[in-house]
């Protein structure tokens, strides 16, 4: 989303200064010109409008774009571009002024305001809306809430390691990362996963040796206690597949996100054991049954974790920090 907003920010930009520029060397002053430009305000507004709806359907964000949404926006871009043409045709120079100088503002107000949003995005906060199942009772489908992005350090746009660390990512902490996927091809759970964020809880830290054993978890060997927060939902246990490998190449197939392939749905109750890479951790959803997680496509790279679950902010009834 801040990268969306960025790319809003600088085309509001390039539209007020192009503008100024152009009414600074009088090229407004040719009617048909600034009747061309002032309904190109309309149809930029409506492209920039659809591209952020278009980039929240993707994402799986509420309000995302449907056909008669992006009926009705480019409906009312035309509508307002073709009015804004011949309103600048019929403007005298007084009107003309007014009309550069509402065009101009709205341009700048956005660019600011976009660039604002894409700073506290990329540095501070970041909005994510729980898609699926996978962390209940913890975070139910349809809870909105900001993901705390300076908790683990500062990180500038488009580095992988964070110039300034603040806290350690600590087991049982809720973040919210970038699928790891290193194509668009990759399939895991069944369908293609790049470029979309997950929330996961982190069970597995670098170095561990992590099993699951009839849905009981082990790290290093220990029984993990059981857990408030754990959701079995499904009665029905997948027994441990005769394996056909050895556990170099178990070990190899997981962190190559393969392992799926092989094993699919028997990885949810027994599972491992596997060592957890160093820069890497293992994220797996609350609700153990239902979840597509590290069981499944392998470990979690550090650079791919933007941050902290911290508070729900919608619904009314959900408000609260996130636990």
């Amino acid at each position: 989303m801040e990268l969306t907003l960025l790319i809003t920010g600088i085309i509001a930009f390039a539209y007020a200064k192009i503008s100024k520029l152009m009414n600074k060397r009088k090229i407004f002053d040719n009617k048909t010109v600034f009747s061309v430009w002032n309904s190109s305000f309309a149809l930029i507004a409506g492209i920039l409008i659809i591209y952020i709806f278009n980039f929240m359907a993707k994402n799986g964000i509420q309000g995302g774009l449907e056909p008669r949404t992006f009926a009705f926006i480019t409906t009312a871009a035309i509508a307002f571009a073709v009015y804004n043409f011949i309103a600048a045709g019929k403007a005298d120079k007084k009107k003309s002024e007014k009309i550069f100088a509402f065009n101009l503002e709205w341009a700048e107000t956005v660019y600011f305001a976009a660039f604002f949003a894409a700073v506290v995005m990329f540095l501070f906060l970041q909005a994510f809306k729980i898609p699926s199942a996978s962390m209940r009772n913890t975070l139910l489908e349809g809870d909105n809430l900001f993901v705390n992005k300076i908790t683990y350090g500062v990180r500038l746009p488009f580095m992988k390691d964070r110039i300034i660390k603040f806290n350690d990512i600590k087991r049982g902490d809720i973040i919210v990362f970038r699928f790891p996927a290193e194509n668009k091809e990759q399939v895991n759970c069944g369908e293609p996963q790049y470029g979309r964020d997950f929330v996961k809880r982190v069970i597995g830290m670098p170095g561990d040796t992590v099993e699951m054993k009839d849905k009981q978890v082990f790290i290093n060997g220990e029984l993990m206690p059981a857990q408030p927060y754990e959701v079995y939902q499904d009665i029905q246990r997948f027994k441990q597949e005769d394996l056909s490998f050895s556990q170099e190449e178990y070990q190899k197939l997981w962190e190559e996100r393969k392992l799926e392939k092989h094993l699919g749905m028997y990885l949810r109750d027994n599972f491992g054991p596997v060592t957890i890479p160093q820069g890497t951790y293992l994220g797996i959803g609350d609700n153990r049954d239902y979840s597509c997680d590290s069981r499944f496509w392998g470990p979690i790279p550090e650079e791919n974790i933007k941050g902290k679950a911290w508070f729900i902010h919608w619904p009314l009834k959900r408000i609260g920090l996130v636990k």
